[in-house]
């Protein structure tokens, strides 16, 4: 008589861990961090253990997410705010049904974005904050001039802002409304509920900002999640990017800029744009105002 032993399946975490250990998987990670990949493999465990929506991720996904934050040199620690390895519910069509199925997703922190900026060494200064009721003090369209100079004068966030000046002097703000962000969110973001309306998406910027958050997306994080957007859209248009800037920007789930978002709904704030030595503007070449209209040709 034979006897068969049944075995017990084996936990995510340890499938993880063993897949982890595996010497093509850790020559990868130790290529991209050196000496750092057993202390980066080893948050990933920690991460893995501490979050129960990664744990109903297939496993072997999740080392495909991680692998992209060991690239960019990026901690996925959510404390810190660099890096997140995020659970989405996606549609899944299974024998002709669709189904939900969480699937692990990377997405950069607006403090990864605003590390791979100073990377660069092409950044004079990069900044991002959320606008408080009375900082916003003028905002010219025409001239382009902005000024946050004003006294809060209470707690309620109304914008978000990013600011960035590159070393040949090259500077652009970009300024977005509560209500800006919140309709971008409710547009583009793919892991935002059906259920939450813009109205709703408003009501969170009424929480508290807290800059160390823990919390992730846009409903624990709406504020973080703001900087992030602003931050993301203005340098992907007007920034210096590096390789590993666009691979990052081409990974993030959200939709970029590029991918439809129309900035004539956000306010775009020119600085100053000045010439290299190798660099002359040419002017455009002015006609005579014909009967109907006059017409600009430029020279090219």
């Amino acid at each position: 008589m034979v006897t068969q032993e049944l075995t017990k399946p084996k936990k995510k975490v340890d499938v993880l861990t063993g897949m982890l250990s595996a010497p093509s998987v850790m020559k990868q990670f130790e290529n991209a961090l050196g000496k750092s990949a057993n202390a980066f493999l080893a948050s990933v465990i920690d991460l893995f253990n501490g979050d129960t929506g990664l744990q109903e991720c297939e496993p072997s996904m999740v080392v495909k997410e991680a692998l992209k934050a060991a690239i960019l040199k990026l901690p996925i620690n959510k404390s810190l705010g660099f890096a997140y390895i995020i659970a989405f519910n996606n549609s899944v069509k299974v024998n002709g049904k669709w189904d939900k199925v969480k699937t692990p997703t990377f997405q950069l922190g607006y403090k990864g974005y605003i590390q791979l900026a100073m990377r660069t060494g092409q950044y004079r200064t990069i900044n991002a904050d959320v606008v408080y009721e009375g900082e916003l003090q003028k905002l010219n369209k025409l001239t382009g001039e902005i000024a946050f100079d004003g006294e809060k004068t209470s707690d309620k966030v109304i914008g978000y802002f990013c600011y960035f000046e590159l070393l040949n002097g090259f500077s652009k703000t970009l300024y977005m409304s509560v209500e800006n962000i919140a309709n971008h969110a409710k547009r583009y973001s793919k892991g935002l509920d059906k259920e939450i309306s813009v109205e709703n998406l408003i009501k969170l910027a009424n929480m508290p900002f807290n800059p160390d958050s823990k919390a992730v997306g846009w409903s624990g994080n709406f504020h973080g999640m703001a900087i992030k957007t602003v931050i993301r859209l203005l340098l992907s248009k007007y920034g210096y990017l590096s390789i590993e800037m666009q691979e990052a920007i081409a990974n993030e789930d959200e939709a970029t800029a590029s991918e439809g978002f129309r900035f004539e709904e956000a306010e775009i704030i020119p600085q100053t744009e000045p010439q290299t030595e190798h660099e002359t503007q040419e002017q455009p070449e002015v006609q005579p105002e014909p009967q109907e209209e006059s017409q600009q040709t430029m020279k090219l």
